[in-house]
């Protein structure tokens, strides 16, 4: 771990090396806060002993002005001093999160570095967790695509930038051919493959911005901004093809083929009374009228 010392003690700044050099850190010394603070905004640095008593931390407001910087992570401060001062009792948002008093006993250094290393650990972990939590609130957790709400609130936004630019848009309902069937012949453990390996086709055949989400059961959405008619038609054949060249291989070598619907509800003009729930809904419509011509082809409404 990368540790900023500011001290300007030669002997104290020899053991604080010393010690944690030891224990596989790497020092960046800083002669005052200003060099310090430089050091710091150039990133990759969340732990800093500073020495009150030998460096400028006190009138130049040091650990104030880390604190209100609001970097991208939390950086530890383990301030040196003879003893505590009544300021010190303050909110961690602006003081330091502990205290080491001199003289420097480097068994109590290493102690002190050691628990400000294991609360940092914790907060990479927590902030982990948040994002695991936020991309379970989001994602299917079959198939990694956006789920119903997140989706819904996607598509909002893309009808709202396509509003104020004047631009088309269209959205792609796709739904598997006989799915059910395939569920009650071959099982859940297929269908489930079934679904995961259309959603990765769908994503793999649309553009990295346009917004894939599953909208129930063997259902998928598709948003594309910008995109009207014709080219609508063209990214739903695509995913049509490329879907009708994947298969499942069971146990036995049987290969079960996937076939895929689409309906793309489109919209030219865009004004203030158009509605995405009733774009998705013509969607729905487009692709129950492909699948009762016969399915595995594409069936589009304009509005």
């Amino acid at each position: 771990m990368k540790i900023l010392v500011l001290n300007n003690d030669l002997m104290e700044r020899t053991v604080i090396q010393q010690v944690l050099q030891r224990n596989g850190h790497e020092i960046i010394p800083a002669e005052n806060s200003e060099i310090a603070m430089q050091l710091l905004q150039e990133g990759d640095i969340q732990f800093v002993i500073a020495d009150r008593v030998s460096t400028d931390i006190e009138e130049k407001q040091f650990i104030r002005r880390v604190r209100e910087a609001s970097p991208p992570y939390y950086i530890y401060i383990l301030l040196i001093t003879v003893k505590l001062q009544e300021t010190d009792i303050a909110s961690p948002r602006v003081g330091p999160d502990d205290y080491l008093h001199k003289p420097i006993v480097p068994v109590e250094l290493k102690s002190r570095v050691h628990i400000g290393e294991r609360i940092l650990a914790l907060g990479d972990s927590l902030i982990q967790a948040k994002g695991e939590l936020e991309n379970t609130a989001m994602n299917d957790p079959l198939t990694q695509v956006l789920n119903q709400k997140a989706f819904l609130g996607l598509s909002i936004g893309e009808l709202e930038r396509a509003r104020r630019a004047q631009s088309p848009l269209s959205l792609i309902a796709l739904d598997i051919d006989h799915f059910k069937s395939i569920n009650e012949r071959y099982g859940k453990s297929i269908g489930d493959d079934i679904l995961k390996l259309i959603a990765q086709g769908i994503r793999e055949k649309s553009r990295p911005y346009d917004g894939v989400g599953r909208y129930e059961d063997d259902t998928f959405l598709l948003i594309l901004p910008g995109v009207i008619g014709q080219d609508a038609e063209k990214v739903a054949d695509r995913i049509i093809k490329g879907i009708m060249n994947t298969s499942i291989s069971l146990k036995d070598g049987t290969a079960v083929n996937m076939a895929i619907s689409a309906g793309v509800a489109s919209v030219a003009h865009i004004t203030a009374s158009t509605d995405m729930e009733v774009i998705i809904r013509r969607a729905l419509e487009a692709v129950t009228q492909a699948k009762r011509e016969g399915g595995n082809q594409v069936y589009t409404m304009f509005m």
